[in-house]
């Protein structure tokens, strides 16, 4: 078994308030789930910074390049949002042998 874990780190665009985060961070974690039922995903840093946020993924599957792929269709799928810019990914993948 493995799991998968993906850290978005996103820079957002024109927004001022939490209030607009919000509008522009829950989309982003819809849109996510709703392409990938499978995974959880949810917001999981930077929540007082209202230009900041971090988003987390996690997958667990058979095989790890199953868990990579994943990963990867989640990251090109928010990084083609118009309204955010990512700053970073980080891919992680853990083994039951671990």
């Amino acid at each position: 078994m493995y799991v998968g874990a993906l850290t978005l780190d996103l820079l957002l665009g024109d927004v001022r308030s939490l209030k607009q985060k919000r509008s522009v961070v829950r989309p982003i974690i819809a849109e996510v789930h709703k392409h990938f039922p499978a995974v959880a995903v949810a917001e999981t840093g930077g929540n007082d910074l209202y230009r900041r946020a971090e988003i987390g993924v996690a997958v667990v599957s058979g095989s790890a390049a199953n868990c990579t792929q994943v990963l990867d269709q989640c990251e090109r799928l928010v990084a083609g949002r118009p309204e955010i810019e990512l700053l970073s990914a980080r891919h992680r993948i853990f083994s039951s042998e671990d």
